[in-house]
């Protein structure tokens, strides 16, 4: 072999090295870009997974605060209905003694100014039992409204409450 035959190997040689080199280097880069690849991967899943955790955990703490309100409005409903019914009863025994009262004001006797008197009496007495009757059972439908409406907005404000305050 001449002088010139082995330059040429020896130029292949170094070339093949090189290229040989060149790619071991890019096979190391994949392997290392593959590498990351997959702890971000697996970082990525990690927090997805950690996310939908906590997404599920917040959906049912809003629902045991949505359930804890209904039930607490419900509660109260049930005292306030029974309140109301002590009431209507307490109303209804008012209202049968001022009938009574009514139908006892008159005045026996033979004067006749002294009947007069005591019917005009009695039916003022009637009147006023009439207009008592009227404004306790007007008063008890208030009573039994304004209990329903203050419950149902303590329902709603402590249901927004519990949708919108973070748990802790």
């Amino acid at each position: 072999m001449s002088g010139w035959g082995v330059r040429v190997i020896v130029l292949l040689a170094v070339v093949g090295s090189y290229w040989l080199v060149y790619q071991h280097g890019r096979s190391v880069e994949r392997a290392e870009a593959a590498t990351a690849s997959a702890q971000r991967d697996s970082g990525d899943r990690l927090a997805e997974v950690l996310g939908e955790r906590d997404a599920r955990a917040e959906e049912q703490r809003r629902t045991q605060a949505q359930e804890d309100a209904r039930a607490h409005a419900q509660e109260e409903r049930t005292i306030a209905d029974s309140g109301a019914a002590g009431a209507d009863a307490a109303g209804q025994r008012l209202r049968d003694e001022g009938a009574k009262l009514a139908a006892t004001v008159s005045c026996p006797g033979t004067d006749t100014a002294a009947i007069e008197r005591g019917k005009a009496a009695t039916r003022a007495a009637m009147v006023l039992s009439d207009l008592l009757s009227r404004a306790d059972a007007r008063a008890g439908e208030l009573a039994v409204a304004y209990d329903k409406a203050r419950i149902a907005g303590q329902a709603c404000e402590a249901s927004y409450n519990g949708l919108t305050r973070p748990a802790g």
